[in-house]
């Protein structure tokens, strides 16, 4: 039998083994760069990934070999897997978030804004929000703030240009843009050119390999908190998803297109409502007691069950 024959085992392993890894290789290049795959690929590798976490579960099952890819290292797959199906909207902070500072203000009150936000860029704007002209890197004022510049007279020679894009633009498109453009900060914009939110490079890479906290970075707070009596504390950006999932899935039951409670409590009122004000939602009866609001959103709720629900409870 002559050497690397069809018949020869190792032969034929080493080059099934070769072909597989190229195939793979070749599959996880098209997902991140967006050539053209084949369209098995990632069902393929989601059965496998779903395969390696049933056997896990099962405990007569045997270890897994070494080298096999980790609970972790699966779950960023997986992530990875399914990041090409996100919009930069789905991704960005939204703008009620965005901490920004005027064109017209002092290199004091920039300074004053770095201390009190802990972010490395600030995002500059001309009167309103919707007109973001540039945004200051801390590293641009590190000089001034050590004495070894003067101080500026305005914020002009500070500000650095960001990527705009559209809210539709595919998240994955954007971190290839980021990358080639080497700019770290983008402004997302709403179909009018106004401003709709804000994304950063590290917003992107989260999406992959999960939430990155560092040591300046608060503990995150539960955005739902229950309360006796069926009520439950809730941050006005808690997701209707999430509000589906863990309270009653009737409260994501909207027709206009909002994502949050406290957009929500605005369709509800068809304004920002005050703090004492109590909203009825109609399709599932819960009550919505804005707790507080700065007069442009609203930013804390008190979610009162149904009737129905709340009898329950007591009789449980």
């Amino acid at each position: 039998m002559a050497e690397g024959s069809p018949k020869d085992g190792n032969g034929s392993k080493e080059s099934d083994s070769s072909s597989h890894e190229g195939g793979l290789w070749s599959g996880l290049k098209s997902l991140l760069f967006g050539e053209e795959e084949s369209p098995s690929l990632r069902r393929e590798l989601e059965e496998a990934l779903d395969g390696y976490d049933e056997d896990e579960r099962d405990e007569s099952a045997p270890s897994p070999a070494n080298g096999d890819l980790s609970a972790i290292e699966r779950q960023m797959v997986r992530n990875l897997l399914h990041f090409s199906e996100h919009t930069v909207d789905d991704v960005a902070v939204p703008r009620a978030d965005i901490i920004a500072i005027e064109e017209k203000a002092s290199f004091a009150e920039l300074a004053a804004l770095f201390a009190e936000a802990g972010h490395s860029r600030i995002p500059v704007y001309r009167e309103t929000l919707d007109t973001i002209v540039g945004m200051v890197h801390i590293r641009d004022a590190f000089a001034i703030l050590a004495g070894k510049s003067p101080v500026p007279d305005s914020l002009a020679p500070l500000i650095r240009q960001p990527l705009y894009v559209p809210e539709s633009m595919g998240a994955l498109d954007l971190l290839a843009e980021m990358r080639a453009k080497r700019t770290h900060l983008a402004i997302v914009l709403d179909e009018y050119s106004g401003t709709e939110g804000l994304l950063t490079f590290e917003d992107l890479v989260e999406e992959i390999v999960g939430d990155v906290e560092d040591e300046h970075d608060d503990a995150p707070e539960a955005l739902l908190v229950p309360l006796e009596g069926g009520m439950w504390e809730a941050d006005a950006r808690a997701e209707l998803e999430d509000v589906a999932e863990e309270i009653d899935e009737r409260l994501s039951d909207i027709e206009e297109d909002v994502d949050t409670l406290g957009g929500l409590a605005f369709v509800i009122a068809g304004r920002v409502p005050d703090a004492g004000e109590i909203l009825k939602h109609e399709q599932s009866g819960w009550k919505l007691e804005i707790v507080s609001s700065d007069g442009r959103r609203v930013t804390r709720l008190r979610l009162h069950p149904p009737a129905e629900r709340k009898r329950d409870e007591e009789e449980e």
